[in-house]
């Protein structure tokens, strides 16, 4: 599949909501290009730590944008972005309303919710135990969620372009995000 402009997909949704593997699945089926906003934050933790955790990630994001302003991670991935001239180019974990802008300020740029509700998220995170801090109990889980870097998700997810309900097997996220895709290439060839 050969797509002769850019195309930029960002995807949003709270933690355990699938976003990695409908990313993934993007890499893999659509030859996307893959990027995710919190990148320069784990290359940076993770040059001093072998396991990191989302709270780890939630402080140098501070750190950073109070030094360097709200927009300190788009600007990175501008750098890149610009270098590429066609393509499928995945982005995951839009977290801020800046982040938001950053996916629309492309012109063939859509943006994707995948979300389920909190319970279930829960469990899923409990379960893969990617990040040092995910064996938490669902008090904590909660608490987590209301960290600022968590808490725009909702805002930006009702602006979404698409919004995807990952209730199922996986093989029913697959067929969502591929119904999303087939929109949205036709779409791009209108443009």
């Amino acid at each position: 599949m050969t797509i002769e402009r850019k195309v930029v997909i960002g995807l949003v949704g709270e933690m355990g909501s699938g976003k990695d593997t409908a990313i993934e699945y993007l890499k893999n089926k659509y030859q996307a290009r893959l990027f995710r906003f919190a990148d320069p934050l784990k290359e940076t933790l993770g040059l001093y730590f072998d396991k990191i955790s989302r709270e780890d990630l939630q402080w140098l994001y501070g750190v950073l944008k109070k030094r360097f302003g709200n927009d300190v991670l788009s600007r990175g991935l501008r750098k890149k972005f610009d270098t590429i001239k066609s393509g499928i180019i995945g982005l995951n974990g839009m977290r801020m309303p800046e982040d938001y802008n950053f996916v629309k300020s492309f012109k063939n740029s859509y943006v994707i919710y995948i979300t389920i509700d909190q319970k279930t998220r829960w469990q899923r995170i409990r379960k893969r135990g990617e990040k040092s801090d995910d064996a938490v109990d669902f008090g904590k889980f909660k608490q987590m969620e209301l960290a600022e870097t968590e808490r725009h998700i909702p805002e930006i997810g009702k602006k979404a372009d698409f919004t995807i309900i990952n209730d199922g097997k996986i093989s029913k996220l697959y067929k969502k995000i591929d119904q999303v895709m087939q929109t949205i290439l036709n779409l791009d060839k209108k443009n």
